[in-house]
C-alpha cells in the first residue's frame, strides 16, 4: 500500500529549499508535486559566516532554530499552495542544512541545521530527521547518500549507467552488481562563490559568464592536483573544504586572471574531476540531475569530455531538481518502516543503517 511523504532539501549551494510530495511504496516513488522556494540572503549569510569559523555555540543554537521555522513555514506553504490534504501525510523527511562536514576525524560527525522538534510543533506531521548521524556511527562517511535512491529509481538500466548530482557538491552514482558513489568534489560551490563576487549574482545563468571566458590550464593544474582527488573512495567533501579559502590559496599567484576566465577555470575543475571519475569507470550513459543539469555550457563540456551520451535525468521523466528531496522523501518512507539502506559499499560503513531519527 503507497504512503505519502514530503522531502525538504536545502543543499549546500543554499539556492533553494526544494519540496516535494512523493506517493511512494516498496516499488517506486512517484513525485506528485515539487516547488523551489528561495532561501533568504540574511540567513545564507549568517551561515556562510559560521562555516568560515566566525561562530559561537549561541549562534549555532540560534540558527538551528532560525532554519527550523523556515523549513516549517516553506512546508506549510507548500501544502497550502498545492492543497494537500496534510492529514494523509506519513511524514516529512528533512535533510536539514549542513554546517559541517567531518567524516574523516578522530570523533567524525556531521552536522545539519534546521530543528525537526519545531518542524513537528509547527506543521504537526511526523519528521525523520539526522539521517547522517548512524551512517557515521556505523563507520561509514555519512555520504553520499543519493546513489540508494539512484539505485531504487534507475535500476533497471544498464550496469554501465552512471547518476551524476551536481549541486554545491557533485556526486556520482555507479550501478551495477556492486553499488559504488562517491562525491568527485565541487559541484556548483566554487562558481556560484565567484560569480557572486564578480557580478553579485547567485548562480552563472546556463554557464554563459564561463562560456565567455578561457580556462586557465596552469591554475586548473594547481587546482587538480589536490589530493583530494587523488584518494580512493569511499570519500565525501563540502563546502568546509571546497570553499573560498581553499581557492584563495592559489589565487595570489594568479591575480591577473580575468573574471570571465576564472569563472571558465572554475566549470572545468567541475567537468574535469567528473569526467575523470565517469570514465574510469567505463560508463556508457550519464544520467544528470541537480542544479547543474541546467548549466548548458557544463552540460556541453561532460560530454565533450566523457565521450559518451549525457542526459538530464528529465529524459526518464525525473525532475533534475526534485531528484534530492525526492531521495530523502524515500529515506523517510524506509526509517518510518524500520528499512535498514545498504550503503556499504558506497559510504565504508560497516553495516546497514537504519537512517534518521523520528520526531513526532
Amino acid at each position: 500500500m503507497s504512503e505519502f511523504y514530503i522531502g525538504v532539501m536545502s543543499g549546500t549551494s543554499m539556492d533553494g529549499i526544494d519540496l516535494v510530495l512523493c506517493e511512494i511504496d516498496a516499488y517506486s516513488c512517484k513525485l506528485l508535486h515539487s516547488h523551489e522556494y528561495p532561501f533568504p540572503k540574511e540567513l545564507k549569510d549568517e551561515i556562510l559566516t559560521a562555516i568560515a569559523g566566525v561562530v559561537t555555540l549561541q549562534k549555532v543554537g540560534t540558527l538551528d532554530t532560525k532554519l527550523g521555522h523556515l523549513f516549517a513555514r516553506a512546508i506549510n506553504r507548500f501544502i497550502l499552495e498545492k492543497r494537500i490534504n496534510a492529514e494523509k501525510i506519513t511524514a516529512i523527511g528533512l535533510h536539514g542544512q549542513t554546517l559541517w562536514h567531518e567524516p574523516n576525524a578522530m570523533f567524525p560527525f556531521s552536522m545539519q541545521l534546521g530543528c525537526p522538534n519545531v518542524v513537528y510543533s509547527k506543521t504537526n506531521m511526523s519528521v525523520v530527521a539526522d539521517f547522517r548521524s548512524m551512517d557515521i556511527a556505523n563507520g561509514g562517511q555519512g555520504a553520499p547518500f543519493a546513489p540508494a535512491f539512484h539505485a531504487f529509481a534507475f535500476g533497471s538500466l544498464s550496469k554501465n549507467t552512471a547518476v551524476l548530482n551536481i549541486g554545491g557538491m557533485a556526486n556520482i552514482t555507479l550501478l551495477g552488481d556492486t553499488l559504488k558513489g562517491w562525491d568527485t568534489g565541487p559541484g556548483n560551490v566554487l562558481m556560484d562563490m565567484w560569480i557572486r563576487k564578480c557580478k553579485d549574482e547567485n548562480y552563472d545563468k546556463d554557464g554563459s559568464f564561463a562560456k565567455s571566458g578561457r580556462a586557465n590550464e596552469e591554475l586548473l593544474e594547481k587546482l587538480l592536483a589536490d589530493n583530494y582527488f587523488k584518494k580512493i573512495p569511499p570519500k565525501s567533501t563540502g563546502r568546509e573544504y571546497f570553499n573560498e579559502s581553499w581557492l584563495g590559496l592559489h589565487l595570489p599567484i594568479f591575480h591577473t586572471i580575468k573574471e570571465e576566465d576564472m569563472q571558465a577555470t572554475l566549470l572545468e575543475l567541475t567537468a574535469r574531476t567528473i569526467a575523470h571519475d565517469a570514465l574510469s569507470a567505463k560508463s556508457e550513459l550519464l544520467i544528470v540531475c541537480g542544479g547543474g543539469a541546467k548549466n548548458g555550457f557544463l552540460m556541453q563540456r561532460l560530454y565533450e569530455l566523457c565521450g559518451i551520451n549525457v542526459v538530464s535525468s528529465d529524459t526518464y521523466g525525473i525532475n533534475a531538481d526534485a531528484l534530492e528531496a525526492m531521495a530523502f522523501a524515500w529515506l523517510a518512507y524506509k526509517r518510518i518502516h524500520r528499512e535498514k539502506v545498504n550503503l556499504q559499499s558506497v559510504t565504508g560503513s560497516h553495516k546497514n543503517s537504519l537512517l534518521g531519527g523520528i520526531y513526532g
